[in-house]
């Protein structure tokens, strides 16, 4: 049966009475030979209840999104035949054509596990709707192809544009530097374009002058255009940025000359709106290649965006090479039908795995460096750690009942035991060895999710509750956190987390930042409690969410629909009050990759909304223009 092939088609329909509605599924048999005796797993963040309503099939199991079902006894699959069956009781109804099953496999007799080709979700019952256009063309009234736009731009227009810019003479080395590294940049994101410095003189080119003036302030710049070109530039990030703006202006002019021109004369006066300008991206869900990483940071450092929050563990595989914890990279990163943990999300037949070594994260943590951006590293505790603890089950209360709780994404126990002494002594090592990776003075720790009635069934959670005088989940998961905190603190780390980590009575808010998620009114209520806050609200910064309403749009939906212009036009500092807006320390885009099963899915999804973001950051709110913007984002790079 090893060339064996078979397509599963899946639809979802509305059902009277049931929110849920239901699937049907059909499995075509394109192979030449029969197959009898097998069971069908597919994976979907469309989940069944416990003990769905079935027809024609009969459930097996489900953990979190991976699903298996077995036909009717006896039944026999003929070539060229289908066998159709349906499941009822979906804990939410499917609203896009990537709510169904992302992948699926058959196990056979013989216990052999083949691959099953599916594709988008049909919708039954009434009209699917195709995709929107996202973007209008755009009008650039100011023909400056600048994003994010500056905080005072006037600038008079010219016929044409210098062929490339070179050091004016007696350019300082440091000076040099940066222009050659904002050149490497460009040519990292653009190989085919031509350069648009020089480190000598150009014929048709124009000379740059390049000095410094500390009284501009952190990560400001001032340009000025005439005969030549003068960049003033308050530190080494401010001389970064504005050199990044001049390869911008060049790049438009010359990619799109009846749109876009090289200023003839007039001023720039630009710094940040933020100090944290964020961009986070999840690989557990997926793994992403090195090279993939540092694209992407290369994109951040052309957007001018200065956070890489980089999501190293979750409950679906532990990235992060630890040398004193081998098994975390191992039995904690693979998925498939015979490895420890289950297939999720796009998973098939094929084991899938994936980290990074201690040498790869010191070269992205140098990389993120160079282009003045900080990379702040998460390891999701104490929830989200099904992959810790398939890895470490020693961490397990062996008298918790195996299935006593499960997360929001149907995870079973899934949370570090704050009761169990080895847990401390675990992350105490994981966090002695992060220090030495990542200079941040920040250390994510998650802290989101937790299920209600975590620990409830946990006889040494118990123990732990009545001598410390602990109520609840939320009051054990407050203990950790303050013990976390305090590890931490030792480091030289201070903590940063997710909203949730407040719960409970949460930890001591100095020095502490939270990312609100959840929604912006629990940003505001954070800073009241002393926090400092980093905004990332679901609704309008969260990139996997779908971009329109319409059936055939892909994406996530639980947060909303987060159309380009809602998240452009998003204010993140909203009903802050004056006295709370110096807590509001910026606002941040996050890549969560439960969807992004390719290349071109993941572009479709992250941009224009990473780029919006980034105007978000950085630019006045009376200086944003959503017209402009969809003139100027297509020219983003892309991954």
């Amino acid at each position: 049966m090893a060339n064996a092939i078979f397509r599963l088609e899946n639809s979802w329909a509305p059902i009277e009475g049931d929110e849920g509605g239901g699937f049907v599924f059909t499995l075509v048999n394109l192979s030449d030979a029969p197959v009898s005796g097998f069971t069908l797993a597919y994976t979907s963040l469309t989940r069944v209840k416990d003990n769905p309503a079935c027809e024609n099939v009969r459930f097996i199991r489900r953990n979190a999104n991976f699903h298996q079902f077995s036909p009717p006894d006896g039944f026999v699959l003929q070539p060229g035949a289908s066998w159709q069956f349906s499941v009822k009781g979906l804990w939410r109804p499917a609203r896009h054509r990537t709510d169904g099953a992302k992948s699926a496999y058959l196990t056979l007799a013989d216990g052999a596990h083949v691959d099953v080709a599916v594709d988008d979700l049909m919708l039954s019952g009434r009209h699917s709707e195709p995709a929107p256009r996202l973007l209008p063309d755009g009008e650039a009234k100011e023909p400056f192809a600048l994003l994010p736009f500056p905080a005072d731009a006037r600038l008079q227009a010219a016929e044409t544009y210098p062929v490339a810019l070179y050091p004016a003479e007696g350019t300082g080395l440091e000076d040099l530097k940066a222009m050659q590294a904002i050149g490497g940049l460009y040519r990292r994101l653009f190989s085919v374009a031509h350069a648009p410095f020089a480190l000598g003189a150009v014929h048709e080119g124009k000379a740059l002058t390049i000095t410094a003036d500390a009284s501009l302030g952190k990560e400001a710049y001032t340009l000025d255009f005439g005969s030549d070109i003068t960049l003033t530039y308050g530190d080494a990030a401010g001389r970064a940025y504005g050199l990044t703006a001049l390869t911008q202006l060049l790049h438009g002019a010359r990619l799109e000359p009846q749109k876009f021109s090289f200023p003839a004369s007039g001023h720039i006066k630009d710094a940040p709106r933020y100090g944290w300008r964020g961009c986070h991206l999840d690989v557990s869900r997926q793994f992403y290649p090195v090279a993939d990483v540092t694209r992407l940071i290369d994109i951040m450092a052309w957007l001018r965006l200065n956070i890489f929050h980089w999501h190293l563990t979750d409950d679906e595989a532990w990235r992060l090479e630890i040398k004193a914890y081998p098994t975390l990279t191992t039995l904690g990163v693979l998925r498939g039908p015979d490895e420890p943990m289950l297939p999720q999300l796009g998973n098939g037949a094929a084991p899938v795995g994936g980290f990074y070594t201690q040498e790869d994260v010191k070269a992205i943590v140098a990389h993120a460096a160079s282009l003045h951006m900080e990379v702040v590293p998460e390891i999701d505790i104490p929830g989200h750690s099904t992959a810790t603890l398939t890895a470490l089950p020693h961490l397990i209360d062996g008298q918790e009942a195996p299935d006593s709780y499960r997360s929001v994404q149907g995870f079973p126990n899934n949370a570090l035991n704050p009761a169990i002494e080895e847990t401390y002594v675990f992350l105490g090592k994981v966090f002695d060895e992060m220090v030495e990776l990542f200079p941040s003075k920040l250390l994510h720790i998650g802290g989101d999710e937790v299920a209600a009635n975590t620990w409830m069934a946990s006889p040494l959670a118990k123990k732990l509750m009545e001598k410390e005088g602990i109520e609840g989940t939320f009051g054990l998961q407050s203990h950790f956190m303050k013990r976390i905190q305090g590890m931490l603190a030792e480091r030289g780390r201070k903590l940063a987390g997710w909203d949730e980590v407040s719960h409970g009575g949460g930890v001591d808010p100095a020095g502490t930042l939270l990312m609100a998620w959840q929604k912006p009114e629990i940003g505001i209520e954070l800073a009241k409690q002393g926090y400092d806050v980093v905004m990332t609200p679901g609704q309008a910064y969260y990139l996997d969410m779908v971009q329109a309403t319409e059936w055939q749009e892909p994406g996530a939906s639980w947060a909303g629909t987060v159309p380009p212009h809602h998240t452009y036009t998003y204010e993140a500092v909203g009903e802050f009050p004056d006295e709370l807006k110096p807590r509001m320390r910026g606002v941040q885009a996050c890549i969560w990759s439960e969807h992004f099963l390719n290349r071109d899915y993941f572009n479709h999804l992250v941009f224009p909304r990473l780029g919006a973001i980034a105007e978000a950051a950085w630019t006045p709110k009376d200086k944003k223009d959503w017209l402009r913007f969809a003139a100027i984002a297509p020219l983003v790079p892309k991954l």
